[in-house]
C-alpha cells in the first residue's frame, strides 16, 4: 500500500466521522453514567475498525496498548500507515496521554517510524441529553501539538510538555495545539521537537543515562530507515523560539 492511498482512507475516514453523534450516558439501574474521555475513545476506536472492516480495507492491531499506533494500515509492513485514535472533550482540552515518556524516547531512537504515527485527534462535545458530537478533527503528527511547558512551584522550564508526578517523569502531554499560547510555542518542526526530546532525556533522571548515545542513534537509524540524514539543533539555540520569557 503506498502513501498516498493511505493519506486517501484517512482522509475519507475524517468525511465519514465530521458530525457523527453517539450516546455518552448510561443507565446503568436507575443512576446514570457519564462516558469518560477514555470510553469515547475506545468507542471511537472501535467505530474506525468496523469502518475499516465495513469498507474492505486491510490492516492490523497493535499488541502493545501501552504505545502507538493503534492501527498499522498497511498490515505487510508495519513500518508504514500508523494511526493512532486520540479523543477529548473539546470545551476542556486536551487531557489524553501520547506515550510513557521513557518508552518513547528509546522506541523513536530505534524504530525511527515511530516519528511517522499519524495522531487522528477528536474533539467533541456532549449535549445536556448526553449525547457525544464529534466537533471538530485532527490529524497531526506528534511535534505537532507538542512544545514545552513550566512545572512545580519553582516554573521550572522543561522542553516537552509532560506529567510529572512528585518530580518523576511519566507520560508526554499533547499541548493546546489550536489555541494561542504567549509563554509556549508549538514546535515548528520535527527537528525542532528532537532537539527538545533530547534536552529532556538529559534533563530527567531515570534516562539521563541514555543522553550521550541517543541523538547519534536516532539520526543513523533515521538515516537507514528513511535515507535522510537529520539536521537536529542543540535546544538552547532554539529554546527563544518556544518560551517566550518576557510573557
Amino acid at each position: 500500500m503506498d502513501q498516498k492511498t493511505i493519506k486517501n482512507i484517512q482522509t475519507k475516514l475524517l468525511e465519514d466521522l465530521i458530525d457523527l453523534q453517539f450516546p455518552g450516558q448510561l443507565m446503568v439501574g436507575d443512576i446514570c453514567v457519564t462516558f469518560s474521555d477514555d470510553i469515547v475513545e475506545n468507542i471511537i476506536q472501535e467505530w474506525v475498525e468496523g469502518w475499516l472492516q465495513k469498507n474492505g480495507i486491510d490492516y492490523a492491531l497493535n499488541d502493545n496498548t501501552q504505545m502507538p499506533p493503534d492501527f498499522y494500515l498497511n498490515p505487510d509492513n508495519k513500518k508504514e500507515g500508523l494511526m493512532e485514535i486520540k479523543a477529548f472533550n473539546y470545551k476542556c482540552g486536551p487531557g489524553f496521554d501520547i506515550a510513557d515518556f521513557r518508552m518513547y524516547e528509546q522506541e523513536i531512537a530505534h524504530k525511527p517510524w515511530m516519528l511517522d504515527v499519524t495522531y487522528l485527534i477528536f474533539g467533541y462535545e456532549m449535549s445536556e441529553d448526553g449525547t457525544v458530537t464529534i466537533k471538530k478533527i485532527w490529524k497531526n503528527k506528534v511535534w505537532e501539538m507538542s512544545r514545552p511547558m513550566a512545572s512545580g512551584p519553582k516554573k521550572t522550564i522543561w522542553p516537552i510538555n509532560l506529567q510529572i508526578k512528585k518530580g518523576t517523569v511519566h507520560k508526554i502531554r499533547p499541548a493546546k495545539w489550536y489555541g494561542k499560547s504567549t509563554k509556549f510555542s508549538i514546535f515548528a518542526c520535527k527537528e525542532d521537537f528532537l532537539a527538545a526530546m533530547e534536552e529532556t532525556v538529559y534533563k530527567n533522571k531515570d534516562t539521563r543515562d541514555d543522553g550521550p548515545e541517543w541523538l547519534s542513534t536516532v539520526i543513523e537509524n533515521y538515516e537507514n530507515h528513511f535515507g535522510e540524514k537529520l539536521c537536529i539543533p542543540r535546544w538552547n539555540d532554539i529554546k527563544n523560539k518556544y518560551v517566550n520569557d518576557k510573557s
